[in-house]
């Protein structure tokens, strides 16, 4: 898991790079990798900047595009281009990561966000992160 904190009236969209530069998949053997295979996001994640970002990195993103989105393609017609490929069935594995999310939200410390200041909210989440890690 990676953790970045952000003001509170950030959005999580101009955080994505930093997340995605901080996470470290461990292997049996060697250093960690710093790419994932596919990243899973809802379309709130579906901005030109957030999608070139993995596909300069050599990563699939797979992202739904919103219905807004997808009318102002249908209306440029041919000089839209091609949208982006979708894959409905890793689509499907996302829950993962909101079933994830909902378990950290379980401690009240992380759920009331009460903590005066950023360095024990994030101490908070990596250890709501370790028991939740250890549990599996």
């Amino acid at each position: 898991m990676a953790f970045v904190l952000t003001a509170g009236q950030a959005g999580d969209a101009p955080a994505f790079t930093d997340v995605l530069d901080r996470l470290r998949l461990p292997r049996r053997r060697g250093r960690p990798r710093t790419k994932p295979e596919v990243i899973l996001a809802d379309k709130a994640y579906s901005s030109r900047a957030i999608r070139d970002y993995p596909r300069r990195r050599g990563t699939r993103a797979v992202i739904p595009f919103p219905a807004d989105q997808q009318g102002h393609r249908l209306r440029r017609g041919r000089r839209a281009g091609r949208p982006p490929a979708f894959e409905r069935d890793a689509y499907k594995q996302r829950n993962t990561v909101e079933r994830c999310i909902n378990r950290l939200k379980q401690w009240r410390g992380i759920a009331t966000r009460c903590e005066k200041t950023a360095t024990v909210y994030l101490a908070g989440l990596h250890i709501a992160g370790i028991f939740l890690w250890s549990a599996r």
